[in-house]
């Protein structure tokens, strides 16, 4: 883990490149117990969901094995629960008989480290795993933060957005089956969901990229007539983008993701 002069500190999270940058002027006495914790938290997110390490609550749950107390163990699943019904099934947490709430921890865990950022004082942020990116407040007094949207696969930029409060998740990196069929989905190059919460947007994009390019695009639109706005990109580049991500275009300061 390295820190930088200021306040921006970068590790590593579920196998990804994590940053965390805090734009708040607060005393360096203050910002670094609050990175400090940022980063404990994100440790004990990976050791308690990681369906691989035998330690992990996840891992103990699919061995039908005694677990411990967790809270936080019982909200994930009820929210992959909820999750599932509300994408038709394309969203799923349990397969097989066995629990990976991996299309959704990530930006859970996100979304809860930008909240606790916010409650310690530090509301200017911005917080960059892997193309799955939150930001709140400004990136300096008044601007909006500018976040490149990236192909996983390529690195392209495919849009540029500019919000003082938003999440955005990107799907397309790691290897999402059709929940169905069992089968990789293979017809899109990627899915890119941006709302009001990183872990619903999260599952969202994983959903909507195991769905294939005709039913992401109709789920799409029915998510745009809400609070939650898509990017669709198709293995031959084609983009198909709801109209609410034209509220995100105009000048901005920091290009993130």
């Amino acid at each position: 883990m390295t820190t930088f002069p200021g306040t921006a500190r970068v590790g590593n999270f579920m196998g990804t490149h994590v940053s965390v940058d805090i734009r708040t002027a607060l005393p360096t006495r203050e910002l670094t117990p609050v990175l400090d914790h940022a980063f404990r938290w994100l440790r004990w997110v990976e050791e308690t969901f990681d369906p691989d390490d035998e330690d992990s609550q996840i891992f103990r749950l699919n061995r039908g094995q005694t677990l411990r107390q967790v809270p936080e163990l019982v909200e994930v699943l009820h929210r992959c629960d909820e999750l599932s019904k509300a994408t038709d099934g394309w969203f799923e947490a349990r397969i097989d008989g066995r629990v990976d709430p991996s299309g959704y921890i990530k930006g859970w865990a996100l979304e809860r480290l930008s909240r606790a950022l916010t409650q310690s004082g530090a509301v200017d942020h911005l917080i960059d795993a892997g193309g799955d990116i939150r930001v709140r407040g400004s990136a300096s007094p008044g601007k909006r933060w500018r976040i490149g949207v990236r192909d996983p696969k390529t690195g392209v930029v495919r849009r540029v957005l500019f919000a003082h409060d938003l999440a955005v998740a990107t799907s397309g990196r790691a290897e999402i089956v059709n929940p169905r069929t069992g089968e990789r989905q293979e017809a899109l190059s990627s899915v890119t969901v941006l709302g009001p919460d990183l872990g619903v947007a999260d599952a969202y994009a994983t959903a909507m990229y195991a769905m294939g390019p005709v039913l992401a695009r109709r789920f799409g639109i029915e998510l745009g007539e809400g609070p939650y706005q898509s990017l669709i990109v198709t293995r031959d580049g084609q983009e198909f983008g709801t109209p609410g991500l034209a509220a995100y275009s105009g000048a901005g300061t920091l290009l993130a993701g």
